[in-house]
């Protein structure tokens, strides 16, 4: 196991202690319960797709807060069995994922034990790059020239 020592960073830098925490955020801690896939399904959506056998629907709570998605799994029907080895793990989890300015939580779905989550990344129009149209200064005084002369 890697441990990474980010104080050297936290002495010389200004302004980045959001970054900074989500790289300390980001470093393995040992916890892999559910596992979770991260893909991008184009230029600004993503899903993300948690293995949740054995829970259902009602399981699972998903909260959305400014730049957080959380995901919170409890059993809550647990039924005496007498179970000889039990290999389906069904323990309370709750995972945290950090998202970037302007990405939205679309929907979630519950198919076949995954947790499929859809994200869009939706700039506001005042953010987004616009082409600005060049004029020549004087243009139109050398056409007006140009006609009387003809």
């Amino acid at each position: 196991m890697r441990t990474y020592d980010l104080s050297p960073f936290w002495r010389s830098t200004i302004g980045f202690d959001r970054l900074l925490n989500l790289v300390n955020d980001t470093v393995d801690n040992g916890d892999t319960y559910p596992p979770y896939d991260i893909e991008r399904t184009s230029e600004d959506q993503y899903r993300i797709s948690l293995a949740l056998v054995g829970f259902t629907p009602d399981d699972v709570a998903i909260t959305a807060k400014r730049s957080t998605l959380t995901v919170e799994g409890r059993k809550t029907d647990e039924d005496e069995r007498d179970y000889l080895y039990r290999g389906i793990s069904v323990r309370p989890f709750r995972r945290v994922f950090n998202l970037a300015d302007y990405v939205q939580v679309k929907d979630a779905t519950f198919e076949d034990g995954l947790l499929k989550i859809a994200l869009t990344r939706e700039m506001p129009e005042a953010l987004k790059p616009r082409q600005i149209a060049i004029d020549v200064a004087g243009n139109d005084h050398q056409r007006s020239d140009r006609t009387q002369a003809a």
